[in-house]
């Protein structure tokens, strides 16, 4: 499972899904041009200290990342997807892809993408943080599969 960011141009939005993937032990595919630099203090911020063991991989275009990707299937987060994320079958090997905050994906990624899934929402709401439909997206996914991490034990005190 892995996440993949289109294009990000909000740092703050970048840096919570960088958190998110190293706190649940993802891989995230940047794929850039970014409409920021990544030592952001921005991006840091809402990264905190948990962008030290991300597994980041950096693309400088779509066309490299499709090249280094690998196998598997590139599922879209769009508002214009077809298939509700909770009625989704998903596989060890998807990679989730979410577009930019202002423009979301070009058509040709639309084309590319294996299945588009959108979040449900109230009737005359747009969107969700970008940030906040990869966690609930995740999270299924992550519930379907058996695969959150492995809980540690804390201290009681």
């Amino acid at each position: 499972m892995r996440i993949a960011l289109f294009e990000p141009d909000i740092p703050q939005n970048a840096g919570a899904i960088m958190r998110l993937a190293s706190c649940l032990g993802i891989c995230l595919d940047l794929i850039g041009p970014c409409g920021f630099l990544l030592d952001d203090r921005r991006l840091r911020r809402a990264g905190m200290d948990y962008l030290d063991g991300l597994d980041l991989a950096r693309h400088a275009s779509w066309e490299r990342f499709r090249v280094d990707r690998g196998p598997g299937r590139l599922v879209l987060l769009t508002t214009a997807g077809s298939i509700g994320y909770c009625d989704f079958a998903f596989r060890p090997d998807d990679t989730i892809l979410l577009g930019r905050e202002s423009a979301g994906v070009p058509a040709h990624v639309h084309e590319a993408a294996d299945a588009r899934l959108v979040v449900p929402m109230a009737p005359g709401r747009r969107s969700l943080n970008v940030a906040l439909a990869a966690a609930m997206v995740l999270g299924e996914a992550l519930r379907q599969l058996g695969a959150f991490p492995a809980r540690q034990p804390t201290d009681s005190r």
